[in-house]
């Protein structure tokens, strides 16, 4: 990609790959690119790079541009090898450079690119960097789309550097929207449901973020650069992650033996209301067994959760387990949860039996594929009593249920 200029001094280089490209298991018919911009300050300024495999010819490119030994700065938003790639050519060339990435991004690319000897600048929310002649602003936005994941603003040039948000896959010689041969909502819409929809919850967070900042041009790290009716990209991604108004409903069953299942399930609960969503929660040894039967038939999300005792579920739950596999579920979520104190068969016997149900099952090993997400178990299992983060893994759980209740698509 030739050097294009954005601003004074600030420079879009990067890779363009026009072939079809596996990426997140899909093929990119259209192909794509790998955005990676210069700030050729007073300190001069990487930020992100390119895909792992063009992490050399990146580099060369680069240094026809500037001397790497005079970089000062490289800025990973986000660590994903088709943005942080580059980093190990360019890190080699680039000796005075230190990495500014955040706290969680550190030992990731340290891991990575075998870079624990380097330099690194951890920034935080709000944080800003003195480049000279530009000022950077950093806005944290965790799970957009993992959780390391940060966005770069420039305070003189109003440029937004936001990594693989309100990007576009299109191997594009046209570079900026408003120059593209036909209107690229489609592709923009179409990389959003792909890679930042699953994710869509922590959308608000650079909604919010945005509302501060005057952004007069956005430099995502895949297509177009938008530097025309900004507000209409951002408006896409606000209406394209809202909630769903309607009623949604969730069906908590559970045993116990000393309370620490139900306080799983209180809180389950309490994560499942917060989001609006009517929960109902039975005991399964002190409730009616036809009543919870008609609560799941008219749920839309299921959660079934019991103690372990010798290997095993404990009280009437598998009694309803077994009519479970008799009804038609189709269309709603099921998931196991439980505690323990040694292994927790429980929780595997749970989730086998619904795994016998037409049940849309939750497990880590599917969350994992359709999102790459990997903060989000299921079964949730929780050992001993809930407390720190045994109750964000129940939250993280809960919510990601809430979402896909919630979803718009």
């Amino acid at each position: 990609m030739n050097k294009v200029m954005l601003a004074k001094n600030t420079y879009l280089l990067g890779k363009m790959d026009d072939r079809e490209v596996p990426f997140h298991r899909l093929i990119l018919a259209k192909g794509t690119t790998y955005n990676a911009y210069l700030l050729k300050t007073e300190k001069p300024t990487v930020i992100d790079t390119v895909d792992l495999e063009f992490g050399r010819e990146f580099v060369e490119y680069l240094s026809e541009l500037i001397d790497p030994k005079e970089i000062q700065y490289i800025v990973i938003n986000h660590t994903e090898p088709d943005h942080s790639g580059g980093l190990a050519a360019l890190a080699g060339r680039a000796p005075n450079a230190t990495i500014v990435c955040t706290e969680i991004a550190v030992n990731e690319l340290k891991e990575m690119y075998k870079l624990h000897s380097r330099s690194f600048l951890v920034v935080k929310d709000g944080d800003t960097l003195d480049i000279g002649g530009k000022t950077l602003k950093f806005k944290e936005t965790p799970y957009l789309h993992t959780e390391e994941t940060m966005i770069t603003y420039c305070i003189e040039d109003k440029i937004l550097f936001p990594c693989d948000i309100f990007s576009t896959h299109v191997a594009t010689n046209a570079f900026f929207a408003d120059e593209a041969d036909f209107d690229i909502i489609e592709d923009f819409i179409g990389y959003y449901n792909a890679i930042i929809h699953p994710h869509r919850r922590y959308v608000r967070t650079v909604i919010n973020a945005l509302q501060e900042l005057d952004v007069q041009m956005i430099a995502p790290s895949h297509g177009y650069i938008l530097r025309e009716d900004i507000q209409k990209y951002i408006d896409l991604y606000a209406t394209m992650s809202a909630d769903t108004i309607n009623d949604k409903k969730v069906t908590i069953v559970y045993t116990t033996i000393r309370n620490s299942t139900k306080k799983v399930a209180d809180n389950l609960k309490k994560i499942f209301e917060e989001n609006n969503i009517q929960t109902s929660v039975f005991n399964a040894d002190k409730s009616d067994k036809a009543t919870i039967l008609e609560s799941i038939k008219e749920a839309d999300a299921v959660f079934i959760g019991s103690s372990t005792k010798y290997a095993d579920m404990i009280g009437n739950l598998e009694d309803v387990l077994k009519d479970l596999i008799k009804m038609d579920l189709e269309g709603k979520i099921g998931a196991a949860f439980g505690s323990y104190g040694w292994s927790g068969e429980a929780i595997e016997v749970i989730q086998d039996y619904l795994n016998q149900t037409n049940l849309d099952v939750q497990s880590t090993s599917h969350v994992i594929k359709t999102t790459g997400m990997t903060h989000v178990e299921f079964p949730v299992r929780v050992r001993f009593t809930p407390k720190d983060e045994q109750l964000k893994k129940i939250e993280h759980s809960a919510t990601y249920v809430a979402d896909l209740l919630l979803s718009a698509i």
